[in-house]
Protein backbone atom coordinates (compact mmCIF):
# COMPACT_ATOMS: atom_id res chain seq x y z
CA UNK A 1 0.00 0.00 0.00
CA UNK A 2 2.47 2.28 0.32
CA UNK A 3 3.91 1.81 -3.12
CA UNK A 4 0.39 3.13 -3.78
CA UNK A 5 0.55 6.51 -2.16
CA UNK A 6 3.92 7.37 -3.47
CA UNK A 7 2.74 6.39 -7.06
CA UNK A 8 -0.20 8.28 -6.95
CA UNK A 9 1.19 11.64 -5.63
CA UNK A 10 2.67 13.50 -8.63
CA UNK A 11 7.03 14.64 -8.28
CA UNK A 12 6.93 18.73 -8.70
CA UNK A 13 9.91 18.73 -10.97
CA UNK A 14 12.11 21.94 -11.15
CA UNK A 15 12.10 24.29 -14.27
CA UNK A 16 14.87 22.72 -16.69
CA UNK A 17 15.80 25.56 -19.50
CA UNK A 18 15.87 23.79 -22.54
CA UNK A 19 19.89 23.84 -24.05
CA UNK A 20 20.16 26.07 -26.87
CA UNK A 21 23.13 24.57 -28.59
CA UNK A 22 26.45 25.61 -28.22
CA UNK A 23 26.64 29.31 -27.86
CA UNK A 24 29.35 31.17 -30.51
CA UNK A 25 31.58 32.58 -28.03
CA UNK A 26 31.90 29.27 -26.40
CA UNK A 27 31.05 30.30 -22.97
CA UNK A 28 28.37 27.93 -22.14
CA UNK A 29 28.30 28.57 -17.97
CA UNK A 30 27.23 31.82 -18.53
CA UNK A 31 23.25 32.63 -18.83
CA UNK A 32 21.98 33.74 -22.06
CA UNK A 33 20.71 37.19 -21.80
CA UNK A 34 17.92 38.91 -22.97
CA UNK A 35 17.94 41.37 -25.78
CA UNK A 36 18.93 45.58 -24.91
CA UNK A 37 15.73 47.16 -25.50
CA UNK A 38 16.22 50.33 -24.47
CA UNK A 39 12.17 51.63 -25.01
CA UNK A 40 10.87 48.49 -24.17
CA UNK A 41 10.16 50.73 -20.35
CA UNK A 42 8.70 53.64 -22.20
CA UNK A 43 4.71 54.74 -21.46
CA UNK A 44 2.37 56.68 -24.05
CA UNK A 45 2.66 60.42 -23.88
CA UNK A 46 -1.27 60.54 -22.26
CA UNK A 47 0.14 58.42 -19.34
CA UNK A 48 2.98 60.31 -18.78
CA UNK A 49 0.75 63.34 -18.37
CA UNK A 50 -1.49 61.72 -17.10
CA UNK A 51 0.94 60.89 -14.19
CA UNK A 52 2.43 64.28 -14.24
CA UNK A 53 -0.88 65.66 -12.80
CA UNK A 54 -1.43 63.67 -10.27
CA UNK A 55 1.81 64.18 -9.03
CA UNK A 56 0.99 67.95 -9.33
CA UNK A 57 -2.23 67.26 -7.11
CA UNK A 58 -0.11 65.57 -4.49
CA UNK A 59 2.44 68.22 -4.43
CA UNK A 60 -0.38 71.33 -4.15
CA UNK A 61 -2.65 69.20 -1.28
CA UNK A 62 1.39 68.70 0.23
CA UNK A 63 1.85 72.33 -0.31
CA UNK A 64 -1.54 73.55 1.23
CA UNK A 65 -1.22 70.95 4.28
CA UNK A 66 1.81 72.43 5.21
CA UNK A 67 1.33 76.25 4.76
CA UNK A 68 -1.89 75.07 7.00
CA UNK A 69 0.24 73.72 9.41
CA UNK A 70 2.33 76.98 9.26
CA UNK A 71 -0.26 79.15 10.15
CA UNK A 72 -1.46 77.11 13.12
CA UNK A 73 2.15 77.74 14.16
CA UNK A 74 2.30 81.32 13.50
CA UNK A 75 -1.32 82.02 14.96
CA UNK A 76 0.19 80.33 18.38
CA UNK A 77 3.20 82.20 18.67
CA UNK A 78 1.50 85.23 18.13
CA UNK A 79 -0.84 84.28 20.86
CA UNK A 80 1.62 83.52 23.10
CA UNK A 81 3.98 87.10 22.04
CA UNK A 82 0.53 88.90 22.88
CA UNK A 83 0.22 87.07 26.16
CA UNK A 84 3.84 87.90 27.08
CA UNK A 85 2.68 91.81 26.25
CA UNK A 86 -0.03 91.92 28.31
CA UNK A 87 1.44 90.08 30.97
CA UNK A 88 4.27 92.46 31.21
CA UNK A 89 2.15 95.65 30.95
CA UNK A 90 -0.08 94.62 33.91
CA UNK A 91 3.10 94.05 36.49
CA UNK A 92 4.20 97.60 35.00
CA UNK A 93 0.92 98.85 36.09
CA UNK A 94 0.80 96.79 39.09
CA UNK A 95 4.42 98.16 40.01
CA UNK A 96 3.32 102.22 39.29
CA UNK A 97 0.15 101.56 41.61
CA UNK A 98 2.41 100.49 44.70
CA UNK A 99 4.07 104.43 43.96
CA UNK A 100 1.06 106.15 42.40
CA UNK A 101 -2.71 106.51 43.50
CA UNK A 102 -4.86 104.13 41.86
CA UNK A 103 -6.70 106.95 39.69
CA UNK A 104 -3.49 108.31 38.20
CA UNK A 105 -2.78 105.06 37.22
CA UNK A 106 -5.96 104.47 35.06
CA UNK A 107 -5.89 107.84 33.27
CA UNK A 108 -2.02 106.85 32.46
CA UNK A 109 -3.33 103.48 30.82
CA UNK A 110 -5.94 105.37 29.00
CA UNK A 111 -3.95 107.85 27.93
CA UNK A 112 -1.33 104.91 26.92
CA UNK A 113 -4.18 103.34 24.77
CA UNK A 114 -5.12 106.56 22.82
CA UNK A 115 -1.47 106.99 21.86
CA UNK A 116 -1.15 103.15 20.84
CA UNK A 117 -4.86 103.48 18.61
CA UNK A 118 -3.15 106.65 17.01
CA UNK A 119 0.11 105.16 16.05
CA UNK A 120 -1.13 101.84 14.24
Amino acid sequence: MSTDVAASTPVPQAETVQPQGMRKNGKQWHEPKAAFRPKAGNSTYEKRQEERKAMAATKAKEKEMKDEKEEERQRRITALKEKRVKKEEKARYEKMAETMHKKRVERLKRKEKRNKMLKS
